[in-house]
């Protein structure tokens, strides 16, 4: 178990107890009637947002203060402000559920605030504490809880971020730091549902080196994957994979989603984290329901070579990527400048989607206790 796991793990304050945190400033100009239900037909990943997003500040003196609930609005930014020019800035991404009985639950947040913080201590940012990293998801979500959809595989897609705000130019650790939380709701993030999809190979372009900023989430990791992905894009590819920055020769991940193998002996391998890699709260909940179901699950090292080998003599049957957005998407074929090999696919990845999915819509038994309740 990762130490990050391990913090997951750990008990959480009731929504109830800390929702207070923040003062709330409704929204006086919300999203019209019919602006509501256009949106909540559409789902158009990131386009529209709730009426209402969470927000406070940071500087030595006071630690955070100013916890409000506000409505969604532009943000009064100066020119000069420290992550327009050196990219400190971290975020989330997190879920809210609608289940059966009309209340409203997200997945493990207790994983995505150590995350945060974890990522937060790389840019030599401050930590937000888990009552108000809770409290922002909780009070933004119960004010603006008719956005969270009710139709099937619809959500609330919510993303807690932090930048550097000081206006100062010069290359050191900011003084000023604002958190907010916004949501928007979205439908499935690949069109067609649990559909395989195309994956590019990139033998040019790394995600990440040792050393570096792989094991946080920050927006400079996603703004150097955007050419290989438009690259990739060009040549039919939807998502690219990038390769280990050493060797240029093993698996790492694709750009915003952990990726497994599955092999006809019924061993399942993801590639290890190697310090490099993004440890995702989805990836780790499925290495504990295949180990639910007696599965061996190896962490390991996946070279791409082997990779191709075993593809073609059947050793390998299936594949899939997993992530928040995503939830779990089957791989149907791998390529790059030297190969592609095809995947025809199996019955694990739709059958780990369903598991994993029954359990954050309340229809599957949550045995790990991962689901929190926010209304």
């Amino acid at each position: 178990m990762t130490e990050l796991d391990e913090l997951a793990d750990q008990s959480l304050p009731a929504a109830e107890e800390v929702g207070k945190r923040f003062e709330v400033v409704p929204n006086r100009n919300p999203a019209s009637e019919d602006q509501w239900q256009q949106a909540l037909h559409e789902l158009k990943f990131g386009t529209v947002f709730g009426d209402h997003m969470a927000s406070m500040s940071w500087n030595p003196e006071s630690g955070w203060s100013r916890r409000r609930i506000e409505a969604f609005a532009p943000i009064e930014l100066s020119p000069a402000a420290a992550v327009l020019h050196y990219g400190q800035e971290i975020f989330e991404g997190m879920k809210a559920y609608r289940w059966q009985d009309d209340s409203i639950w997200t997945f493990r947040p207790g994983f995505n605030a150590a995350r945060f913080n974890h990522s937060a201590r790389r840019m030599a940012m401050p930590e937000v504490e888990l009552v108000d990293f809770l409290a922002s998801l909780v009070q933004t979500v119960r004010i603006d809880q008719r956005w969270v959809p009710a139709s099937a595989d619809a959500s609330l897609y919510l993303r807690p971020f932090m930048f550097a705000s000081e206006p100062f130019l010069g290359v050191r650790t900011a003084h000023e730091f604002t958190y907010m939380m916004i949501s928007t709701p979205v439908g499935p993030y690949f069109k067609g549902g649990l559909q395989p999809v195309p994956i590019w190979v990139t033998e040019e372009f790394h995600r990440a080196a040792p050393g570096g900023t792989g094991t946080a989430k920050c927006g400079g990791n996603y703004a150097g994957s955007l050419l290989p992905q438009q690259l990739a894009a060009e040549k039919g590819y939807q998502q690219v994979c990038y390769l280990d920055a050493v060797t240029n020769s093993s698996l790492e991940e694709l750009g915003g989603m952990n990726v497994f193998v599955v092999r006809a002996d019924g061993m399942v391998q993801t590639p290890a984290l190697s310090g490099t890699i993004l440890e995702g709260g989805t990836r780790a909940a499925i290495i504990t329901l295949l180990r639910d179901r007696g599965l061996a699950v190896e962490e390991t090292r996946i070279e791409l070579e082997q990779l191709i080998t075993d593809i073609n003599a059947g050793v390998v049957v299936e594949m899939f990527a997993c992530g928040t957005a995503a939830v779990v998407t089957p791989i149907g074929e791998i390529a790059g400048e030297n190969f592609q090999v095809n995947l025809e696919g199996g019955s694990l990845t739709a059958s780990i989607h369903e598991e994993l999915s029954g359990i954050q819509r309340g229809t599957v038994a949550d045995r790990h206790g991962w689901m929190y309740r926010l209304v």
